[in-house]
């Protein structure tokens, strides 16, 4: 069995990770979406809550699961029997920072990387920039699915009513 993982904090997830995810399912017999869970870095959502959203995400996608994960990748795909690792690129500055980091992965294990071209359409999403746009109050409707952003816009709502700090 081919199995993947798919790795990353989706904070939150948008469209353009579970179009990986999707595209990822095609060629692999099963794929792991997983997602980090490190709890010394601060996120807008849960773990709990993150896994909650990719599993409504990939809902239909039978060879595709999603589980939390801490430590190494490399170390989490020899666990769950991974042999790639699956990650999207939307510009050669994603490849720049991706390839040293896959190739340091291909050393330490043996699991090799492999790059998913991001739909053009979806080239400038991030989950970064959505939640800075959402913030502001703009429009990330297309972005992310519907299911993420009710809590998206609710969460920076009650976060800037808090004011800094």
């Amino acid at each position: 069995m081919r199995r993947a993982v798919c790795p990353g904090s989706f904070d939150p997830v948008t469209h353009g990770h579970l179009d990986i995810v999707r595209r990822a399912a095609g060629l692999f017999d099963e794929v792991v979406v997983a997602v980090g869970v490190n709890v010394s870095k601060s996120r807008l959502f849960t773990p709990e809550e993150r896994l909650a959203m990719l599993e409504q995400g990939v809902a239909g996608l039978d060879n595709v699961r999603v589980e939390g994960f801490a430590g190494l990748i490399t170390a989490y795909c020899q666990e769950v029997g991974a042999t790639a690792i699956v990650k999207g690129l939307r510009s050669g500055r994603d490849f720049d920072y991706e390839l040293p980091m896959a190739q340091m992965n291909a050393h330490l294990t043996g699991v090799e990387t492999v790059f998913v071209a991001t739909d053009s359409s979806l080239a400038f999403v991030s989950s970064s920039l959505v939640k800075e746009v959402a913030s502001y109050g703009g429009d990330v409707s297309a972005l992310v699915p519907d299911f993420v952003l009710g809590p998206l816009t609710e969460r920076l709502a009650a976060r800037q009513a808090a004011g800094p700090g």
